[in-house]
């Protein structure tokens, strides 16, 4: 349970500074995104997981999880 909460509280803590550092980039993301179709948009989705899950082995084999 732990590990999710500190988990979670990262993810919220980069996209919190995503939005106060470059909130008009941000928004220019948003829009790009709205005019991708929804079969790009899941593949987007499922690069992020993958990206993600790599992230998560790559703490792990260095002994930070």
């Amino acid at each position: 349970m732990g590990m999710i909460l500190l988990a979670l509280g990262l993810v919220l803590v980069v996209e919190g500074l995503a939005w106060v550092l470059a909130p008009s980039l941000v928004e220019q993301m948003l829009e790009m995104l709205r005019n991708l179709s929804i079969p790009a948009r899941r593949q987007v989705g499922a690069l992020a997981i993958v990206s993600g899950l790599i992230l998560l082995w790559c703490a792990q084999w260095l002994g930070v999880l």
